[in-house]
């Protein structure tokens, strides 16, 4: 058992002065039924927390940390740029740089706008999406997250084709009146959408690769089929590749399957570890935000230039090198071995991967859908949860969020990680 003393100190004194004593509510634990670790340092692929028990590290800060911890080229760029400044509220040729790059990997945008989240970034794409249509309503996806934005904050009502209820109080009916819910890889929930409300809906906004219900990949012809719906229709169709952008590929997933969404956000690597969000699309589109356009949007530390010098330097790294290889291998090796001891134990849960992510779900049910999603053993991922936490080994602290590879993982750490899980599940069943 891994000493804790010093984190739920902590902890404790943070709730006094913190709403649950973190900043983002996934951080607290709750659902693994446990106290959060107070992490004091990181590098590579491990992290430390305050107690000096060290972890392997698959949560990655949530996906942006590609490279690893404290990668030695990104954090020189930030501290020899830090001595200069760190903001300007003005332009700065590594934000220029930086749009150059998510441009040129790009092929379905001209012109990007960098913000500060990906909340930013969803809310401003829906409200030039909005503007360019002249319609107010939008179609989103069950268990599909693009931030906490009032107008995503939205459950299905008693069927699809009813508008949606806040899900958060402080959020007015009136923007769930305007939010239409659809199920996930299922194109009739959205026809039937379309069917009733087709003129008003401004666009279809979607994580191509869900990554915020677990790891949920596309059908074949999911995208394509909201690309043609959306066509029809004169709806914007907006890709969330928050997640996705950098990870799957050196683009985005709408490089792999050939789609051209109308707009598209980013966030998380491309701003290399530290705080950032981007939308972008074509020209006349973009041409629509102030101020060249009418469609206003602003952000005191957007392009920031220690966060723009931290997303270049890693776009660069991984423009240059191997690494989408390497974390295929790494990714393929894990999850080969997970499934082995799985069906060792006669536990036959669903891995479901994609690249260097990969989610465990604690269901023997195919998961390609958010009622799938929502048959997992909950309770067993949290004792699984915490058991493996007190192996040295760090996965997300929810059943529903995505593990994650870097470049600095080793075969080693594979290995480690296997071991400590076949280990883990002796005790879970």
């Amino acid at each position: 058992m891994l000493k804790k003393t010093k984190s739920k100190e902590l902890y404790e004194i943070a709730q006094q002065y913190i709403p649950g004593g973190v900043n983002s509510p996934v951080r607290a634990f709750k659902a693994v039924g446990t106290d959060p670790l107070f992490i004091n340092r990181a590098k590579g692929a491990k992290v430390y927390d305050i107690d000096g028990n060290e972890y392997i590290d698959y949560v990655c800060s949530w996906g942006p940390l590609i490279l690893g911890h404290s990668d030695d080229d990104v954090v020189k760029a930030i501290c020899d740029t830090a001595v200069n400044g760190t903001s300007y509220g003005a332009p700065c040729e590594a934000e220029l740089e930086l749009a150059k790059l998510i441009c040129d990997a790009f092929p379905s945008m001209d012109k990007v706008r960098m913000v500060n989240s990906g909340t930013e970034a969803t809310m401003s794409a829906v409200r030039v999406a909005r503007a360019y249509t002249g319609r107010n309503k939008i179609v989103k996806f069950e268990g599909c997250f693009h931030g906490h934005a009032d107008t995503f904050l939205i459950k299905a009502g008693s069927g699809l084709l009813t508008a949606g209820k806040p899900t958060s109080p402080g959020v007015p009916d009136v923007f769930a009146e305007h939010t239409l819910n659809a199920k996930y890889n299922d194109l009739e929930s959205v026809k039937d959408i379309f069917k009733q409300w087709g003129n008003e809906i401004a666009a279809v906004i979607v994580e191509p690769v869900a990554g915020n219900m677990g790891l949920v990949l596309p059908d074949a012809e999911f995208l394509k089929g909201l690309r043609n719906i959306t066509e029809l229709n004169g709806s914007m169709l907006i890709f969330d590749e928050v997640i996705t952008g950098f990870r799957t590929c050196y683009g985005g997933f709408q490089n792999i399957v050939e789609i051209e969404p109308d707009l598209t956000t980013l966030g998380k690597i491309i701003g290399g570890g530290l705080p950032v969000g981007a939308y972008g699309g074509r020209k006349e589109l973009m041409d629509m935000v102030a101020p060249v356009g009418d469609v206003y949007q602003a952000g005191t530390l957007s392009g920031n230039p220690l966060a723009m010098v931290a997303g270049a330097t890693t776009l660069k790294k991984l423009k240059n090198n191997d690494y989408y290889d390497r974390i295929e291998v790494l990714g393929y090796l894990l999850t080969g071995k997970l499934k082995t001891i799985f069906e060792e134990h006669d536990l036959y849960c669903t891995i479901n991967r994609l690249g260097s992510m990969f989610s465990v779900f604690f269901t023997e049910q195919e998961v390609n859908n958010y009622e799938a999603v929502q048959t997992c053993d909950t309770d067993k991922y949290a004792k699984f949860h915490r058991e493996l936490i007190n192996k040295g080994i760090y996965f997300p602290p929810a059943q529903f969020e995505v593990c994650f590879i870097s470049c600095a993982h080793e075969v080693e750490d594979i290995e480690k990680t296997a071991e400590a899980i076949n280990d883990v599940l002796n005790t879970i069943k």
